[in-house]
This record gives C-alpha cells, structure tokens and sequence, in this order.
C-alpha cells in the first residue's frame, strides 16, 4: 500500500512537472515572439506619406538635383563681377639683348603680381545665362515636386492595393469556412449513403481551389508589404501593415472645370513652360555670340629687369582694355543658332504635346470615376442577390432538394459577388486619386465621415 501510494505521489509530481515546464516553455516562447510582434510596422496613409518623404532615395536625388541648380545659378553671375589671380613666375634668358656691354633685360627675370580682369561689356551675354540658369533651377524645383507627387501617387496605390487585398484574404476564408462546412455536412450524408462520391470529391476540389486562391492573394499581399517597405525606407525583413479603409468623396461631374484646373496646376505643363523659356533664352544667347567682347584688366606687382638696375625688384602697375569680335569660328555659331532654334521648336511642340495630354487623362479620369460609380451600385446588388441565393441553396441543400454543385454554385456565387464589390470600391477610390492627379490637385488623404461598407 506504502508503494502504491509513493507510486501515486510521484507520478503526481511528475505532471506537476510537466506542467511546470509547459508552463515555462509558453512564456518562453510568449517572451521571443513579443519583440518580433513588435518589429511589424503599422502604418497609415498619412504615415505612409510622410515616411516617404523622409526616406525615399528618389527624393533626396531630387533634391540634390535642385541644389546642383542652385549652385549653377549662382555660378552664372559671376561675369558680373571681377575675377581676381595672383602669379608669380621666373623665367632664365640667354642670350639677353646688349649692346657694347650694356644689357637690357637679365638673365634672370622674377615677376610677382596681382591681377583683375572683368567683363564691361559682352551685349546681353552673362545676363542671358543668369536667366537660363535659373530657368534651369525652377525646372528642377518643378521636377522635385514632380518626384513627391509621383511617389505619393505609388504609395497610395500600394497602400489600397494592400487594403484590398487584406479584404479579399477575408473573403476567401469566409468562403472556405463555408466549404469546410459544407464539406463536413456532405461527409456525413455521404457516410449515410445520401451524397454520392462524386459529391463529396467535387466540394473538396472547390475548397482545395479556395485554399489556393487564399494562397496566391497572401503571397500578393506580401510583394506589397514588400514594395510599401522599400518606398518608406524601412529593412528589407521587415513587416509591414496598413491600417485603414476604402473612402471616396463625391467630384463634381463639371468637365470643364477639371480641365481648367488641370491647365493651371499640373507641374508637367509648367514644366514644359519653363523649358520652352530656356529653350528661347538659349535662342537669344546664340544670337549674340557674333558680337565682340569688351573686358579690361588691372594689375600691380613687382618685376626685376629696369634700368638702370635690372636685379632690382621694382613695383609696377599695368592696365588695358581688350575688345575680341569673333569673325570666323568654323561655322559653330551658325550651328549653334540652329541647334538652339530646333530645341525652341522641340520644347513649343512637348508644351502642346503636355496640353493635350493632361485633357485627355482628365476626360478618362471622369469616364473612369463615372464607371466606378454604376459599378458600385451593380455589384451591391450582386452581392444581396448572391447572399439571399446562397441561403435558399444551404437550405434546400440540407432538406434534400438541391444537389451539393448547386450548393457550391452559389457559394462560389456569392464569393464572386462580394470580390467584384470589393474590387468597385477599390477602382472608385484609386479612379477617384487619378481624377485629383489629373487635374492638379494635392494628393492628400482622402478625409470622410466613417461610413459601413457595402
């Protein structure tokens, strides 16, 4: 009895052992998963954004571009002002001029001076560069605001693509917890002889082809976690989430007010402007470059080689002025003038090329955002259809009166419903996105009162 009794208390202690140690091994395990949890980044759409802007490597290339400018610009005025040298030179002669004994310059000659040499007149020349310059310059700033627009605009569309197909991963497991369902319900009638094989062998292919319709918009899923971490700098391990939900607000259906918009705002046509104007001042520029050149030069320093001493170092002054008028350069000006007409007539036909453009993506961006609309209303009603069809199918299904591929027909129905609405309300918002772009507008989140979804 003593032994029994041992035997029962050290068995007890053994399971209390054992939960001891699942105990352990669960907090464990709770401690190592705690920090990985806290890797995976959640963010918004502002969040998103804004990381964007602080990290991407595009911008920061964009700004560097436009410092580049900045500098050129302020490199161009310098013919505005005198430049400025210091030289010092020696130089050894032989022979040396004389006459009978006398010399007139050393052997040795030693020259130190400081110079200064401007431009007084060059008809219009520097003034043209200082503004193509900053042409140059604003066409960069343009092109920086262009680089954050874009990259906004690809950030919102990873960041609704990510949304969306966070929605449709849940739609497929609502549609697999269905199957499964079914599936079980089909098994049993089949083990009483009421379904057949192929019954219970045909709702197996249809789960196993949601499983794998699941599969393949995780792994989608994914690729976008993948791309919304590169576009907002973070490591390449880690994970990302997005926290939000399908808004649109109501756009006036007015046109022309779009296009007017569009004409005033969008970048790429102020961009062509400004390319077109430097493409007119390089115009002017070559024109001038058969005019002559007005510079003058001062400089001080001391020089060995007067007399009556030409080993004495003396201080000396010299000054000039110097006119240079090109008369033959091998027909480069004449290249030049053509060159630059060409470019002028290349930057008027990209700023018409750029009107046309941004009329016509207005136009499709309302066509697209009408289209949307309808099919928001359509696939609402798909979806009602489907859910009340799929009822009536499990129903009848479970009294006998419909086959198990009706069943799955309208579960796979009704799946395909509420996929098709998710995909309108998705095309609503990014159509809705497009139109801002189009016509010039911020590209800011969308704001609007929490609405239930369809």
């Amino acid at each position: 009895m003593a032994r029994e009794l041992h035997r029962i208390y050290c068995t007890l202690n053994n399971a209390e052992a054992m939960k001891l140690r699942f105990t352990t091994a669960l907090i464990l395990i709770a401690a190592f998963a705690l920090p990985t949890a806290s890797h995976a980044a959640t963010f918004t759409l502002n969040n998103a954004l804004q990381r964007v802007r602080e990290n991407s490597p595009r911008l920061r290339q964009a700004r560097e571009n436009l410092n580049a400018a900045e500098a050129r610009t302020e490199g161009s005025r310098s013919g505005w002002y005198p430049h400025l040298s210091a030289i010092a030179d020696y130089s050894y002669r032989d022979p040396i001029s004389e006459y009978q004994g006398m010399k007139f310059m050393p052997a040795n000659s030693y020259n130190a001076r400081v110079g200064a040499e401007m431009t007084l007149l060059d008809f219009g020349r520097t003034a043209k560069g200082v503004s193509i310059a900053r042409s140059s310059e604003k066409a960069a700033s343009l092109s920086l605001s262009l680089t954050e627009r874009d990259l906004a605009y690809t950030t919102i569309q990873v960041f609704h693509t990510m949304l969306f197909l966070r929605e449709a991963v849940l739609v497929q497991e609502k549609e697999i917890a269905a199957l499964e369902k079914n599936l079980e319900y089909t098994r049993t009638r089949y083990r009483e002889g009421v379904a057949t094989r192929f019954d219970l062998l045909s709702t197996e292919v249809r789960l196993a082809s949601a499983v794998t319709k699941k599969t393949d918009l995780e792994s989608e899923l994914a690729n976008q976690s993948i791309a919304l971490s590169r576009l907002c700098g973070l490591p390449e391990d880690e994970p990302v989430g997005v926290e939000g939900s399908f808004a649109s607000v109501e756009q006036g259906e007015e046109e022309s007010s779009f296009v007017v918009s569009a004409l005033e705002k969008r970048l790429e046509l102020r961009l062509a402007g400004e390319h077109e104007r430097t493409a007119i001042r390089k115009t002017e520029l070559a024109e001038r470059a058969c005019l002559p050149v007005i510079t003058g030069n001062l400089s001080w320093g001391t020089a060995n080689g007067f007399l009556p001493d030409l080993e004495e170092m003396r201080p000396n002054t010299a000054a000039g002025v110097r006119m240079e008028l090109p008369l033959f350069t091998g027909f480069a000006i004449r290249s030049e003038k053509r060159a630059a007409l060409a470019m002028q007539r290349a930057a008027g036909a990209e700023r018409l090329d750029t009107d046309q453009q941004i009329r016509q993506e207005v136009r499709q961006s309302l066509n697209s955002l009408r289209a949307s609309r309808q099919n928001i209303a359509t696939t609402t009603l798909q979806v009602k259809q489907a859910e009340l069809a799929a009822e009536h199918a499990r129903t009848r299904y479970r009294n006998g009166l419909a086959t198990a591929l009706d069943l799955l027909d309208t579960e796979a129905s009704l799946a395909e419903a509420e996929l098709s609405n998710l995909q309108a309300r998705y095309t609503l918002v990014m159509n809705t996105y497009a139109l801002k772009r189009a016509a010039g507008e911020p590209l800011e989140p969308i704001q609007q009162p929490d609405q239930k979804t369809p």
